[in-house]
């Protein structure tokens, strides 16, 4: 993003025809403090709706050229493997989290969380099985703490169908028991798709959500001071009629801008809205970014720091449908 209004020319980082594509489960691209690229997207494994595998490449000149791609994991199965969170660690290395359905395979309708660690010759790390029962299909969110620690939110799933957010952290190549952030106590059957957002500043951190506990739909958030070992009561962030499909982003000054959609008068309307959040529950009014369509072709807005303003991106739905951008200053 050469200049405030102005994107280079694309640049291809892989294609293919046997690829799995999806409204909620998508490509996702990061950036090593060492400049290097690293990629991710989703290949079919099979003959089922649900088949699919994810593989990875990276790149060391800048997206020019890219590697060979590498599976992800290990497992094989005709199954789901996907909703993937790449974060970089200290010494050039990266952490992959995923959401893995080798248990599927079995007869098992088990979704597992499961990481591991691309190290800086190329070569993967053992897998790690983090969760043994989450969520089939809600995004995972990641950010790094320092040097090698790291925390993981995710939609986790009880015996009982609680779906409520989870958060686990990673340091020193262990990880700790999986824990709520909340206890909303949301019993659902099925999946919401519907996942968290994460981001720190130190040992600041925010966590967004959204959940229909108790029948209501509604998206909060909730801060925590001390590295995500304990959070301040859950804030509500939404005007009433919430879709979900949060993002955060966590500012300087301890406080976070938030972005999520809101179901609109019209049944297939939606709007796109950020505001900013104080730790003390203090809240700008929500600013309507764009409107969009309600339906799933939306996808999932996104929001990124860009030097000390914010860009946020969107899926505007049409016969030609397209990545829209705005940048946002906050003062």
């Amino acid at each position: 993003m050469p200049g405030a209004d102005a994107w280079s020319a694309p640049r291809t980082i892989a294609e293919g025809e046997d690829w799995f594509v999806n409204w909620a489960d998508f490509p996702s691209l990061a950036v090593g403090e060492d400049g290097r690229l690293i990629a991710h997207w989703l290949v079919r494994t099979g003959g089922q709706p649900y088949a699919y595998g994810v593989v990875v490449s990276h790149s060391t000149d800048g997206g020019r050229t890219w590697s060979q791609p590498k599976r992800l994991h290990e497992d094989e199965t005709p199954t789901e493997h996907g909703f993937v969170s790449l974060l970089p660690m200290h010494r050039g290395e990266w952490l992959a989290v995923w959401l893995d359905g080798r248990r599927f395979a079995t007869g098992k309708q088990e979704m597992t969380l499961r990481a591991r660690l691309l190290k800086l010759d190329g070569t993967w790390g053992p897998e790690m099985l983090v969760d043994d029962l989450v969520c089939d299909c809600c995004q995972t969110s990641a950010v790094r703490l320092a040097e090698d620690r790291a925390l993981i939110v995710y939609r986790d799933r009880s015996p009982r169908e609680v779906r409520d957010i989870f958060i686990v952290r990673y340091e020193g190549g262990m990880w700790s028991a999986p824990r709520p952030v909340h206890v909303d106590g949301w019993r659902i059957p099925a999946c919401p798709v519907n996942g968290p957002s994460i981001d720190a500043r130190g040992a600041r951190v925010v966590v967004a959500w959204f959940t229909a506990a108790d029948g209501e739909r509604r998206v909060e958030m909730a801060f925590s001071s001390d590295g995500g070992q304990t959070f301040a009561p859950p804030i509500r962030i939404d005007r009433g009629a919430p879709l979900g499909r949060v993002d955060t982003v966590m500012l300087d000054d301890g406080s976070a801008l938030v972005s999520w959609m809101e179901a609109e008068e019209k049944g297939n309307e939606a709007g796109l809205f950020i505001r900013r959040v104080a730790r003390d529950g203090g809240q700008s009014e929500p600013v309507r970014v764009v409107g969009l369509a309600s339906s799933r072709a939306s996808g999932f807005p996104r929001l990124a720091r860009w030097g000390s303003q914010m860009v946020i991106a969107w899926t505007e739905v049409g016969e030609r449908s397209r990545v829209r951008t705005a940048l946002a200053t906050w003062q």
